[in-house]
């Protein structure tokens, strides 16, 4: 089983959902068009004021959308 991690920005304020959510839309066009195979974006609601988009990749292609993306933080990814 192939190691993967969760990519993640947060969003606070009362903007925040509106923001990953339409931060996670581009998550997933840009896994789409750079072709990341198995690739999983979305957004997540922490609070009402902090919501977070996110890409799960596999770990070795961490440093480079690390670089590429500038997410605020990382996590593993356990399915």
């Amino acid at each position: 089983m192939t190691e993967k991690v969760k990519l993640i920005w947060d969003f606070r304020g009362p903007n925040a959902k509106h923001i990953a959510t339409h931060h996670a839309k581009h998550l997933s066009e840009f896994a789409e068009t750079e072709n990341l195979k198995n690739a999983l974006t979305g957004n997540e609601e922490i609070t009402n004021m902090h919501h977070t988009a996110f890409m799960v990749v596999e770990k070795s292609q961490m440093d480079t959308l690390r670089q590429i993306l500038k997410p605020t933080r990382g996590q593993l990814y356990d399915e």
